[in-house]
């Protein structure tokens, strides 16, 4: 037997040693390169997501501090219009109430001058903020007369309203919508002449 084949067999399993270590370590390197690529991307997903969720959670905060200040009858439309699918943003924006000042007489729901120039403003308003809102229009009445009297009275008030709008201003029919509320959601004593006054009115509220 040759002597040096054994050294020749060691040397030569010491460079396949040596180079099957060499591939591992390659191997090992392009895997660490993929979970550290992985890992980045994770990584920024995760930020991604983190930032819109603060985001949202900063919107819902603006939405229920607008809320926080809404009558309960403005916080009862934005119910009704998410329920129904007319809101493209599901958001309060404000509401606006037809004061005794510019009202109706008892028992009527004819718009007179200051309640027609009121509506007026509050259509340039709408127009000026240039938004896709929809608008539920709120009719009440104070508590004279029967209930269900009162709740067809309410109904008058606030579809003579949406009628001037949409003769008067162009607002689409579709993007409005009437209800009454009767005597059930009174602001001010109805014991008084001053508080029936003000709980015959008309409350629009405006959403997105």
């Amino acid at each position: 037997m040759n002597p040096r084949l054994p050294l020749v067999l060691f040397a030569a399993a010491l460079l396949g040693g040596c180079a099957t270590k060499d591939y591992v370590n390659e191997q090992i390197a392009g895997v660490n390169k993929r979970v550290d690529g992985q890992q980045a991307e994770t990584d920024a997903r995760f930020g991604k997501a983190s930032g819109q969720y603060q985001s949202l959670e900063t919107r819902l905060g603006s939405q229920q501090a607008a809320l926080d200040g809404a009558s309960r009858t403005a916080q009862e439309a934005l119910e009704r219009a998410n329920a129904a699918g007319k809101l493209a943003a599901g958001k309060f924006l404000y509401e606006t109430t037809l004061t005794s000042q510019i009202g109706f007489d008892f028992d009527g729901s004819a718009l007179n001058a200051a309640a027609k120039q009121a509506l007026d403003d509050f259509a340039a308003q709408i127009k000026a903020d240039n938004r896709n809102v929809y608008i539920e229009i709120q009719g009440h009445t104070d508590s004279s007369g029967p209930a269900a009297a009162n709740l067809r009275i309410g109904e008058q008030r606030a579809e003579a309203v949406r009628r001037y709008l949409a003769i008067q201003h162009g607002f689409a029919l579709h993007r409005m919508n009437v209800i009454s509320y009767g005597e059930t959601a009174p602001i001010a004593d109805n014991k008084t002449r001053a508080g029936r006054a003000e709980n015959r009115r008309v409350t629009l509220v405006v959403l997105q």
